[in-house]
């Protein structure tokens, strides 16, 4: 579903998207992320053209989690052209979700 792939820099892969880029904050100890994880497969299903997903472990990347002011878990936030445009906390249903996204991209 979500690739897996080491970059340089995580700014350098928001800012060097075409696609706006959905960022899913998460930590592998943290319920409420497993969760969400089954939800953005659905979203990705069906948005996969127009968004991409990428998931970080903020306890394997602590400096991006606290460069983006990551405080609750998961959190998403949502990149356009390298700008964070849009931030959500918890879990929301994928319906909801995909709703929320579609207004913004």
């Amino acid at each position: 579903m979500t690739t897996k792939k080491e970059f340089t820099s995580f700014d350098e892969m928001i800012a060097g998207s075409e696609l706006p880029v959905l960022v899913d904050f998460y930590a592998t100890w943290c319920g409420p992320c497993q969760i969400m994880a089954k939800i953005l497969e659905q979203v990705n299903a069906q948005m996969k053209d127009r968004l991409k997903i990428v998931k970080v472990d903020t306890d394997k990347y602590p400096h991006i989690a606290s460069q983006h002011q990551i405080q609750a878990l998961p959190t998403l936030v949502l990149f356009k052209q390298g700008q964070p445009v849009d931030r959500i906390e918890g879990v929301l249903q994928a319906d909801q979700l995909v709703q929320r996204l579609q207004g913004v991209i």
